[in-house]
């Protein structure tokens, strides 16, 4: 779930609402068969996300400049260039499929869509990750990687002189606005910043991470041993989880330093730990984190924004640089919080008709699969095969072209679009799949997001 910041202020858009793969076995046997009845040559997932950029090619607006993608094809002023509902999310499906199958076509659709992006960077006037230059920036730069065309990477480069001339000296660092989040925040602009300082080993945008991340650390707000972080302060609601609180925050925190190596900014990630902890719903074996505080304590979604998809991350990234195994314990927790749910037969309160990456069915599947690849837990790429199995039964298939229908909104079930995004739709769905038909083929992701630490993680391994 997303939320915008437009004038200082937030409205709440949804607020409710390269893969390591080991030696083969019964595990990848099963997962491609896993509700498909296909033989073991076929490539089922492939097959799949073509018929999803199929409808992805129908769905595009044709520009002066290229291509667009309204997020409700059946609404053009839908149309957005944010990562986590418009243009970017078709572009990077459209890269990994060219990655994944050589076909240049598919690149040439990729840049069609960059080039949107392109004439909209002037105008675009906020910073996020999910929400702003940072994602834009994040598509600009994987174009150039991919179509060595440097007009794209001056469009990167752009981007991030802008978010620098942008940044205003706050505390013992700086800010953009008053948002610290993971969509539209400094926790995400600080995830692109360390990504810019990884492609362009270029220390200038590390020290403005650094400087993010200061001002995240004189915000956080001591409770229960830990610490916790508010999306806005004027924001009625503290929300704990990945997208707009304390495990995001945490996690850029983590992140920071693991590429500065300051003690300061794991001491402040721990902290952040410690207190998602201390509030975890802890029935049984299973680690659930309520959706937000004051009156969203019995509310516990199961996704990527407001559940353990997203707030699993946080502990992966702990465990990775502490060597506690506490922490992959929690990371187990998380897990088996989802695993004891039941679903994906069934539908929760925090776990509705929702097929993305955000909040449904392709975000749990691709965490479980990642899960397995760490593991090699049976149990987990057992999962995956249920989850994977429902989503496929869901997708809409006409002509050839395959979409997936469902309720963005948890309090809004009657409405029921398909959509083209990242996030919500069928281009990070097909982001989903193309991660499956790697896994069987032993290949690699070639898109992998600022936020996602599993596939870092596992391709380190190679």
């Amino acid at each position: 779930m997303r939320m915008i910041n437009t004038l200082g202020r937030i409205i709440s858009i949804a607020f409710l609402c390269g893969i390591f793969v080991g030696p083969s076995g019964a595990g990848e046997n099963a997962l491609r068969s896993a509700g498909q009845g296909q033989s073991a040559k076929e490539r089922p997932y492939l097959d799949a996300a073509l018929k999803t950029a199929r409808w992805l090619e129908q769905t595009a607006v044709q520009t002066s400049h290229g291509l667009a993608w309204p997020a409700d094809p059946n609404d053009p002023k839908t149309t957005n260039n944010s990562l986590y509902a418009g243009t970017p999310g078709p572009v990077l499906f459209f890269l990994e499929l060219y990655a994944s199958t050589g076909n240049p076509e598919f690149l040439k659709v990729a840049r069609a869509g960059a080039d949107e992006l392109l004439a909209a960077l002037p105008a675009e006037r906020g910073t996020g990750l999910y929400e702003g230059l940072s994602g834009i920036g994040f598509t600009l730069e994987e174009v150039f990687k991919a179509a060595k065309d440097m007009k794209y990477r001056d469009g990167f480069l752009n981007g991030l002189k802008r978010i620098s001339e942008s940044a205003v000296k706050a505390g013992r660092g700086i800010e953009w606005d008053k948002v610290t989040d993971i969509i539209s925040g400094s926790a995400g602009t600080g995830l692109f910043l360390l990504y810019a300082y990884q492609e362009l080993r270029d220390k200038t945008w590390l020290d403005l991470a650094e400087q993010a991340g200061w001002r995240l650390i004189d915000l956080g707000r001591p409770e229960k041993n830990g610490l916790k972080w508010a999306m806005d302060p004027d924001f009625p609601r503290l929300m704990p989880n990945f997208s707009h609180g304390t495990a995001g925050i945490a996690y850029f925190l983590a992140a920071l330093y693991d590429a500065a190596g300051k003690k300061e900014y794991i001491e402040a990630a721990l902290d952040g730990g410690r207190y998602l902890v201390s509030i975890a719903k802890t029935d049984g074996n299973a680690c659930l984190i309520f959706h937000n505080e004051p009156d969203g304590k019995n509310l516990f979604y199961l996704g990527w924004c407001h559940g353990p998809v997203g707030t699993a991350q946080l502990f992966r990234r702990l465990y990775g640089i502490t060597g506690d195994k506490n922490w992959m314990g929690w990371l187990e927790k998380s897990a088996h919080g989802i695993m004891d749910s039941g679903i994906p037969e069934k539908e929760t309160d925090g776990f509705w008709n929702n097929d993305g990456i955000c909040c449904g069915l392709a975000g749990v599947g691709d965490f479980f699969l990642n899960l397995y690849r760490m593991t090699k837990n049976l149990h987990y790429l057992n999962f995956c095969q249920r989850v994977t199995k429902k989503l496929m039964a869901k997708a809409t298939i006409e002509d050839g072209r395959m979409k997936w229908i469902q309720a963005e909104h948890r309090v809004r079930p009657e409405l029921l679009i398909a959509q083209t995004g990242l996030m919500q739709g069928a281009a990070g769905i097909g982001l989903f799949l193309l991660h499956l038909d790697a896994f069987e083929e032993r290949k690699w992701p070639r898109i992998v997001l600022p936020d996602s630490v599993f596939v870092h993680d596992l391709m380190s391994l190679k």
